[in-house]
C-alpha cells in the first residue's frame, strides 16, 4: 500500500514559516507515517522520505533530531541520507543511537566518521553489533582508554593483528584492558604470550579466576613458557671452563655489553650463557634453558631488562640458533617485539628467573 503524503504539501510552508512547535509536530507525524509502513515502502518511496526527512532536520532543535535518531536507528530499511545525517551529527545524543544501531551506515560511512568525529562518536561505534577491521583500526588508532576497552570487550567486532598489537601495548598501562584482550577468542597466540608477560601478577591472577577451564589451561602453560619452567629437562651442561674465564673479567672489572655481545659473536655459547648468567645475576643452567627454548622472547627480556641494545640481542639470538642448530627466528619481528618490551616489564619477569630454584651442576660446583 502507498504512504499517504497529504502531510507533504504543506511541509514547505512548515519549514520556512511555521514555528519550532509546528515543526516538530510535522516531524512526529511523518515519522509515524514512515513507522507505521516500513516493511512495505520501496525504494521511490524511501528517497521521497529522505528528502522530508532532511529538510526537517535542518530547522528542527536537538532535541527532536535525537527523538528522530532514536526511532530510525533499528529500522533495516530506513532512509539513507537521513542517516548519515543524523550519524554526523555533533550532538552524541543525535548520532549516538544511529552510530551504535543502524544497518544503514556502511563501513565506508563508519571509516569517515571514525576519522573525523571525537571519543564520544567512536565509543559509539565500537559497540555495534558487528564491525569491520577497517572501521576497528580506525578505532583503535583514535580512540581513547574507554573505546578501546569497549572494543576489546565487543565480539563482534573484528580486529586486526596490528590493531592487536596497539591493544597489547595499552594493555600494559590498563589492567582492564588486559583483561578484557585476553579473553577474547580471536587473540592470535604470539600476541597472547606477549600480553601475559606484559600483565601484572594481580592482572594474571584475574585472568586466572575469569578465564574458562580450557583457556585457564593455556594461561598457565603460557606463563610457564614466559618464566622458563616449561622447558623439556636436559642433564645439566658443563660449564667450568666457561666460568674460569669469565669470572676472571668480571675480578679484572672488564665484563659488561660489549664482551658479551662479543662472546656471541664469536658463537662462544658455553661464555655466552655464564657473561649473561652474571651480568642478570640469573643462575647459569636457568640462562641455558631460557636460550635453548623454542621463543626467542627470554633473550628479549634480559637483554631489555639490563638496557641493552638491540645489536647484543641480536648476537645472542644468532649464537643460541647456532649452538642449537635451529633456523634463526625472524629478526625484523623480533626486533619489533624487542622496541615494544618495556624495561620495567623486562625486570619483573627477570627477578622471578632470578630465584628460580636450581641443582648445580657438579663440575661447576666449585665457581
Amino acid at each position: 500500500m502507498a504512504p499517504s503524503f497529504s502531510l507533504f504539501p504543506e511541509l514547505e510552508s512548515v519549514v520556512q514559516h511555521g514555528s519550532d512547535e509546528r515543526r516538530h509536530d510535522a516531524l512526529r507525524r511523518i515519522t509515524a507515517l514512515f513507522l507505521h509502513g516500513a516493511e512495505r515502502f520501496n525504494d521511490d518511496h524511501l528517497r521521497l522520505f529522505d528528502d522530508v526527512f532532511v529538510m526537517l532536520i535542518r530547522e528542527i532543535e536537538s532535541k527532536a533530531r535525537a527523538e528522530l535518531s532514536r526511532q530510525l536507528a533499528p529500522v533495516a530499511n530506513s532512509p539513507v541520507k537521513v542517516i548519515r545525517r543524523l550519524a554526523k551529527d555533533e550532538d552524541i545524543m543525535v548520532a549516538g543511537p544511529v552510530l551504535a544501531q543502524s544497518p544503514r551506515l556502511v563501513t565506508a560511512d563508519l571509516v569517515e566518521i571514525a576519522g573525523a568525529m571525537g571519543p564520544e562518536h567512536l565509543y559509539a561505534i565500537s559497540s555495534r553489533a558487528a564491525i569491520d577491521e577497517p572501521v576497528t583500526d580506525v578505532l583503535v588508532r583514535r580512540g581513547d582508554f574507554t573505546v578501546k576497552r569497549k572494543l576489546a570487550g565487543n565480539a563482534g567486532a573484528k580486529i586486526s593483528e596490528s590493531s592487536f598489537a596497539v591493544l597489547v601495548r595499552s594493555a600494559e598501562h590498563d589492567g582492564v584492558l588486559a583483561e578484557t584482550v585476553a579473553l577474547r577468542n580471536d587473540v592470535p597466540e604470539h600476541m597472547f604470550r606477549e600480553l601475559l608477560a606484559r600483565a601484572t601478577e594481580v592482572v594474571q591472577r584475574r585472568l586466572l579466576a575469569k578465564a574458562r577451564p580450557e583457556t585457564q589451561a593455556e594461561i598457565r602453560r603460557v606463563l610457564a613458557r614466559v618464566s622458563g619452567q616449561a622447558f623439556a629437562v636436559r642433564p645439566p651442561r658443563d660449564f667450568s671452563e666457561a666460568h674460569v674465564r669469565v669470572r676472571m673479567l668480571a675480578e679484572e672489572g672488564k665484563l659488561g655489553e660489549a664482551e658479551l655481545a662479543e662472546f656471541a659473536r664469536s658463537r662462544s655459547y658455553d661464555e655466552t650463557v655464564v657473561a649473561l648468567s652474571y651480568l642478570s645475576d640469573v643462575p647459569a643452567d636457568v640462562v641455558d634453558r631460557l636460550l635453548s627454548g623454542e621463543r626467542p622472547d627470554p633473550i628479549l627480556i634480559l637483554c631489555k631488562a639490563a638496557n641493552y641494545s638491540w645489536s647484543t640481542a641480536r648476537e645472542i639470538l644468532l649464537a643460541r640458533t647456532s649452538e642449537r642448530g635451529k633456523l634463526a627466528p625472524s629478526l625484523d619481528t623480533a626486533a619489533a617485539n624487542f622496541d615494544r618490551l618495556s624495561s620495567a616489564t623486562a625486570k619483573r619477569v627477570v627477578r622471578f628467573w632470578q630465584l628460580t630454584p636450581v641443582e648445580p651442576a657438579p663440575a661447576a660446583a666449585g665457581t
